[in-house]
């Protein structure tokens, strides 16, 4: 009953909200044509990158996780004439099924959707970035937070998703290395007193989890 109700709520708010946007519409149909998972961000979550993107005034932005450029879009639209998204992929199939969507945006000309382990290519990358977005493996969270950090700036904006994992965030006893990933990445922001950051719970349609927002001070 529950995610019956979180999911109708998603569909009334986001059909008062939201005009409809073919363009989106479309890369969801393509990354399912595509065989891609069906785990991007939910309209209200996409949304909300943007406008926090617009709040930040990000002109430069990093995404780490790209999957079908779903959220890419959402990010890449955010950005003023002259800004710019590079978007880290793991898998090729991935990023090919990203850089149609993207095309079909219009926006190949302000995302870039680079191919490799993201936690290599991050090291290669030059800040620094107004804002970052991790959406990538979670085991993998805190070598992204450090390195985000390393291309930081004060005043840019760290948001990473999937942190709360149902509840399993606070599973101390876990073994699993998604888990294990997110309870790194607090105690690290905890530690860190460059970072100001809360953690909001999250439901929808995407079931129950949540995000991180940290600011750089």
């Amino acid at each position: 009953m529950e995610t019956k109700l979180w999911s109708d709520v998603d569909e009334y708010t986001t059909g008062l909200l939201f005009p409809k946007d073919p363009v989106l519409d479309a890369a969801l149909s393509a990354s399912e044509a595509g065989g891609l998972p069906p785990i991007a961000v939910s309209p209200s979550q996409g949304k909300l990158l943007m406008l926090l993107a617009r709040l930040a005034g990000a002109k430069r932005i990093l995404e780490i996780g790209t999957l079908g450029g779903y959220s890419t879009i959402w990010l890449a639209r955010a950005l003023p004439t002259g800004g710019r998204l590079i978007s880290l992929e793991y898998s090729e199939k991935h990023a090919e099924v990203a850089r149609a969507n993207i095309a079909h945006a219009g926006l190949s000309d302000v995302a870039e959707v680079r191919v490799g382990d993201a936690g290599e290519t991050i090291q290669q990358l030059e800040g620094p970035f107004d804002l970052f977005f991790i959406d990538a493996d979670k085991k993998s969270i805190p070598h992204y937070l450090e390195w985000s950090l390393k291309l930081s700036r004060p005043g840019s904006l760290i948001v990473v998703d999937n942190v709360v994992r149902e509840g399993a965030l606070i599973d101390d006893r876990s073994k699993d290395p998604n888990v294990l990933g997110v309870r790194r990445m607090h105690d690290m922001i905890a530690a860190e007193p460059r970072l100001s950051a809360t953690t909001i719970q999250t439901v929808g349609s995407k079931g129950y989890d949540g995000l991180t927002v940290a600011l750089v001070n």
